[in-house]
């Protein structure tokens, strides 16, 4: 590692000492009617035939030879604006941009300029414009980003209408989730039909598949970044919708015009409200989940912006004597600094929490089980402008993690024994440096690395086991005492190379750790799943994912193209052994098989990003594999997310200034399931005889989405829509579980009996802005 650190900086160095004399140009690019700052605005100068985007907080720098030159800055959507700049010296210039008077021939659903996904280094990168969402039909009509991405070639849904997904064959625990920085560890509502993302409240959303950035670690398949807004620092605005299952609210002002404002955003489902006035026997009962946004910011000085987030949801569930809740809780503490006109800084604070709560009352005794897992971190990130062809960023990230594996307690008449499963604490931590470098016309590279070191530590009593399950060892640590620790070296490299102003291949290689595990003992995503760490019988998992690419705009840009291929390899893998059991289990890991995974395949991809109709087609080839010694023989068998042929088909047409109309339609090979191949019989009982893991298929998966959207009003005080949809419009029974049972005419005969969960569902929504 020292000899790659030492021939990065070499290079820095290199690029550093460039005798011609040159300046530099540097701001911010900000939304003239909200303040909201720009992300990926580009900044350029033709004349030189070179420029620069803005980063995630809308701050830019470029450096160029003295000379007086005419600078373009441009954002999809907005008026582009010229400057005159004389670069004898340098010069702070802070842009705010126009939205552009769209035309019907000239709708866009895109936020980067036209040819970035040619010449840029990153592939297998979706950044989506929360404004795609509108018109996009999905479940219950409440717009999604989950389910959106889950459109996208490489990503497919964990199951029907969940919001946990999977990207190139990897586990749903393999995706870190992260709101305004902080780690999100169940980004599901109502058992994953939502997520906890309102789309009100978010300004960006960029995923990560391969070619991931040196910043990010923790997880081994993809990064999802989401970005909130940070509220109106011109004026107040309200925006909000009322469906048919939830309404939200959004409230957003200036603190104090141009230097500070807030944003505040809530929703609430009323499912048990509806219920109640259906059936009176539900009064009384619970079913709903809500979650607030907030967020505000401060601008200190010209240099200094202060950021403070939260995120704060749950769930309930509860009946006459039964309780379930869980949920998520976030903050983000952030200082913005501008050092000077190449140096930007990012100080920030943070905390994540995720917990579940079961409460029973039966028999006069009242019984409660939880578990969670919870976080403080401390990140510190650089990004240094060095010119115009070079970007450093580097930084550190110091994550101590509790992890509260369950616990059950009980009172009253027929209290029962408690069950306290110890906690747990480890600390994560990384450094990283990559530098975003321009070579010549054609070759641009990304490369870098990331070294990350994971300490668990005491209190606690740490028991080993032999592969039968049994302890070998067990030993008591005092508090803070190390009990074991793993390091891992990430390198990272992605590169583009421009055939001609239409097409490049792009390349990339990175190599991931995941220090923390998610125990699930079901086949999808359950609020009751825990979190746990590496430990001495845990070790961490890792990746390699190579990939290629070509790539190729068609029609002035209007058509984006795209073929990847990839291959990734698995290390460390953790599964369950038969019988294993999860909750409230203290010698959980004894359960635990261990092995290795590969996933390889193609994604293609088509979008039409301009005119009265726009959408994509996203199309994955793909394969996932695992092999456990302790199960299925030793032999490689499917897993359970390995699906051969997955298929989005999304389309909007704008017919008029009035409507526009949306449609999805998606398919993908069924999940590889485990299902009994015979049966025996004892004692009169008939019992399943189970053999090969993942041995059989569910049946393949399809559905159709429409929706129709309707603008209101429009003026300047307010502007409404209304958005019609449907979900699932053939009215397809898709498999969500099949179980076997003895026919009740048939003594010693089992049949099949497949539940499906939706069938044909409309929904209306009203949104509306002031």
């Amino acid at each position: 590692m020292r000899h790659y650190f030492i021939a990065i900086l070499l290079l820095l160095i290199a690029f550093v000492t460039n005798g011609q004399e040159k300046h530099s140009l540097s701001g911010t690019i900000t939304d003239a009617e909200t303040g909201e700052e720009l992300i990926g605005a580009t900044v350029y100068v033709d004349d030189l035939e070179t420029g620069t985007i803005s980063n995630e907080y809308g701050f830019y720098s470029l450096t160029i030879p003295g000379g007086i030159f005419t600078v373009r800055i441009s954002y999809i959507g907005y008026n582009t604006v010229y400057e005159t700049v004389d670069f004898s010296s340098d010069h702070v210039l802070n842009i705010e941009l126009n939205l552009t008077s769209t035309s019907l021939e000239e709708v866009v659903i895109s936020a980067e300029k036209n040819d970035e996904n040619i010449r840029s280094a990153e592939m297998g990168v979706v950044k989506m414009d929360v404004k795609e969402l509108e018109t996009i039909p999905v479940l219950f009509g409440e717009r999604d980003i989950l389910k959106t991405i889950q459109l996208l070639p490489g990503v497919s849904a964990s199951g029907e209408g969940s919001t946990g997904f999977f990207v190139r064959g990897g586990n749903t625990d393999q995706n870190l989730i992260l709101l305004d920085e902080a780690p999100v560890y169940n980004a599901s509502h109502l058992l994953g039909f939502f997520s906890v993302f309102n789309s009100d409240a978010l300004k960006e959303v960029k995923l990560y598949k391969s070619g991931i950035p040196a910043r990010f670690g923790g997880r081994l398949s993809s990064v999802l970044d989401v970005h909130m807004n940070n509220g109106n620092t011109k004026k107040l605005a309200v925006t909000g919708g009322l469906g048919l299952i939830s309404s939200r609210l959004t409230v957003e002002a200036p603190i104090v015009k141009d230097k500070g404002s807030f944003i505040v955003s809530g929703r609430r489902t009323y499912a048990d409200l509806v219920y109640s006035l259906v059936d009176s026997d539900f009064r009384g009962n619970s079913l709903y989940f809500y979650d607030l946004n907030a967020k505000a910011n401060y601008k200190v000085s010209d240099k200094d912006r202060i950021y403070l987030s939260g995120y704060f949801g749950r769930d309930r569930f509860g009946l006459e004597n039964f309780g379930f809740d869980w949920g998520n809780t976030t903050g983000t503490l952030r200082w913005s600094r501008i050092f000077n006109d190449k140096l930007f800084s990012n100080t920030s604070l943070i905390y994540s929490n995720y917990d579940y709560k079961i409460k029973a009352d039966f028999s006069e005794t009242l019984t409660e089980v939880s578990s969670g897992i919870e976080d403080l971190n401390f990140k510190q990130d650089f990004s240094w402008f060095i010119n115009t062809d070079n970007t450093v960023r580097f930084g550190l990230n110091v994550i101590y993690h509790t992890f509260k594996p369950g616990k059950l307690e009980s009172s009253g008449e027929n209290e029962i024994n408690d069950i306290i499963l110890e906690q747990q604490y480890a600390y994560e931590s990384g450094i990283y440096l990559s530098n975003d470098q321009k070579i010549g016309a054609r070759l641009n590279i990304n490369y870098g690395f990331r070294y990350s070191m994971f300490n668990a530590v005491g209190p606690g009593t740490v028991n080993t086991y032999a592969n039968d399950g049994s302890i070998v060892n067990s030993e008591l640590y005092q508090q803070g005492e190390g009990i074991i620790n793993y390091q891992g070296f990430e390198p990272r490299f992605s590169a583009s190379f421009v055939l001609n102003e239409t097409s490049s291949m792009k390349a990339s290689f990175q190599r991931m750790f995941q220090y923390v595990h998610l125990l699930s003992s079901t086949t999808s995503e359950n609020p009751t799943d825990i979190w746990v760490p590496s430990s001495i019988n845990v070790k961490p998992g890792s990746s390699e994912q190579y990939s290629i690419g070509y790539f190729r705009n068609f029609l002035d840009d209007r058509f984006e193209t795209s073929v990847e291929v990839y291959y990734k390899d698995l290390h460390d893998q953790i599964d369950y052994k038969d019988g294993a059991n999860v909750l409230l289990n203290e010698d959980v890991e004894a359960d635990l098989a261990f092995g290795k995974a590969r996933s390889y395949g193609a994604e293609f991809y088509i979008k039409k990003r301009t005119g009265k109709f726009t959408g994509w087609i996203g199309y994955t080839l793909g394969k996932t594999e695992k092999q456990f010694d302790l199960i299925n023989s030793g032999n490689w068998y499917s897993a359970r997310q390995d699906r051969l042929h997955d298929i989005s088909l999304v389309g909007s047409y704008k017919v008029n200034e009035k409507w526009t109309i949306s449609a999805n339609w998606i398919y993908y090979t069924g999940d590889a399931v485990t299902f009994p191949s015979g049966q025996y019989v004892i004692d009169g009982r008939t019992v399943p005889l189970y053999t090969e893991r993942n041995g059989y298929r569910m049946p393949d998966y399809h559905r159709l989405d429409v929706s129709a959207t309707l603008l209101g009003r429009q003026d300047r005080k307010i502007k409404s829509s209304w958005n019609f949809s449907i979900y699932n419009l053939y009215g397809r029974e898709n498999a969500y579980s099949i179980s076997f049972r003895e026919k009740e005419d048939e003594p010693g005969v089992n049949e099949a009996v497949q539940i499906s969960l939706f069938s044909i569902i409309p929904s209306v929504t009203w949104n509306f802005k002031f």
